[in-house]
């Protein structure tokens, strides 16, 4: 029996963080705190509960369920399969992996150049060397906490605590007041809505293969020390993302103060960082978008090559690794903005489903007899939230359209919840008849 020491927990723990930690985590905190202004650090408690809670109960489901084919398994077979390769490809080379790229290209070259420069090649040229980073470092997935754990996490820590300490120095005008009448009226329920928005549980389902493989690499060979150890990673690393949303919220309260009516996060941190900072400001900027966004690049295609190797063992890891590196720049140069308009649909309709999975599974112990349980419950969770996803794309009659609008939270894009009740009490009624019956 053998545990991890202190400062490779850490180090585990520093390389969960790196894989979460991506463009979305730095625009969703800022743009909260610049909305919520004097009302940010309610609103922040809320977001703490849907963008940090969830995803470390995510990485603690997964590890302690046996990974996520077994998680979906309880539901049915079949089910785990489609759920599984549906969220890694979504997470993967559909969206996260090419937006890594592409969002960290337009932070930190279009603003250095002038308006003649053929943006075209030099994005073609980034995403080249970017992916070829990425993927050298991704060969190795076992070797991630020496790379990500060591280097460049503390190296992405560094650079937005400077950021941090310079809005403690010079906090301009302070927090401005509240730009969106509903963080006036309820401060923490659109905090939770809008850290809802990042989906990192999804994230979370699928970052325990590699982080499992560091921890084996580190001489723990036990399953359950394995999961010991992921759940300790998983806790660490929430830790450090409420930190670090916490720095970005702030910055974002006083950018709202200083520079009323930003759109959204990025807006918000080119505005102030420079203000802050001078020109360097804009190279403090792209520096921690490019690092943030690189490390999310591989951690996603490990993750991912890790387990296509598995479910296609004809293909080594390392050719599922190439794949998903080749494909995603291919997509980020050509073709994000239609694989958006198609994954971003299959995100909502995954990310419910996860939800309801991950919350079952803390009940495990009380439930383990209830048959229907987990496939009513998914069911019904499943079934609505593919259609509001299909409301989205306007592809539902209207008067269907009308009665899904009129569900409790559909306005905050959790129609969902009544449905997944609804199927969790049906379940169990399911459950127990079919006791009753086999006792009778």
């Amino acid at each position: 029996m053998k545990q991890l020491g202190k400062k490779d927990q850490l180090l585990v723990g520093f390389t969960l963080f790196s894989m979460f930690f991506g463009a979305g985590n730095l625009i969703f905190p800022p743009g909260i705190g610049a909305q919520a202004g004097s009302m940010v650090w309610l609103a922040m408690a809320g977001m703490a509960i849907s963008a940090v809670g969830l995803p470390v109960l995510g990485v603690v489901a997964v590890a302690r369920s046996g990974g996520l084919d077994a998680l979906g398994g309880r539901v049915h077979p079949l089910f785990a399969k489609i759920f599984t390769v549906a969220a890694y490809l979504a997470i993967g080379p559909c969206l996260a992996i090419p937006r890594t790229a592409s969002t960290s290209f337009e932070m930190a070259v279009p603003p250095f150049v002038g308006p003649e420069a053929p943006i075209g090649l030099y994005q073609l040229l980034y995403s080249l060397i970017f992916f070829a980073g990425a993927l050298a470092l991704a060969l190795r997935p076992e070797k991630l906490t020496d790379r990500l754990g060591k280097i460049l996490c503390p190296v992405l820590l560094l650079l937005i605590i400077v950021t941090f300490v310079g809005c403690l120095m010079n906090p301009l005008e302070g927090y401005g007041p509240p730009q969106n009448q509903n963080y006036v009226l309820h401060p923490v329920v659109q905090g939770f809505l809008e850290g809802y928005q990042t989906m990192d549980t999804i994230a979370a389902l699928a970052f325990g293969i590699v982080i499992a493989l560091n921890i084996r690499a580190r001489g723990v060979s036990q399953d359950g020390d394995v999961v010991r150890c992921t759940v300790r990673a998983g806790w660490l690393a929430g830790l450090l993302l409420l930190a670090v949303y916490s720095m970005l919220a702030h910055i974002g309260a006083l950018s709202g103060g200083a520079f009323p009516g930003a759109s959204n996060g990025a807006e918000v941190l080119t505005n102030l960082i420079p203000a802050l900072f001078g020109p360097v400001g804009s190279i403090l900027l792209a520096a921690i978008f490019l690092v943030a966004c690189f490390n999310v690049c591989v951690g996603l295609i490990s993750s991912c090559g890790e387990y296509f190797a598995r479910l296609f063992p004809r293909l080594p890891y390392r050719v599922w690794a190439v794949i998903f590196a080749v494909v995603s720049m291919a997509i980020a140069n050509a073709g994000l903005d239609l694989i958006l308009q198609i994954s971003v649909p299959v995100l909502n309709v995954i990310y419910p489903m996860a939800i309801v999975l991950i919350l079952l599974s803390f009940f495990q112990r009380w439930i383990a007899g209830m048959r229907y349980l987990y496939p009513v419950a998914v069911l019904l969770t499943g079934l609505a939230s593919l259609l509001y996803a299909l409301q989205g794309l306007q592809l539902l009659p209207e008067s269907l359209g009308e009665a899904l609008a009129a569900l409790p939270l559909a306005a905050q894009g959790l129609g969902w919840l009544l449905p997944a009740v609804a199927g969790i009490g049906l379940g169990l009624l399911l459950s127990l008849l079919s006791q009753k019956h086999t006792i009778d």
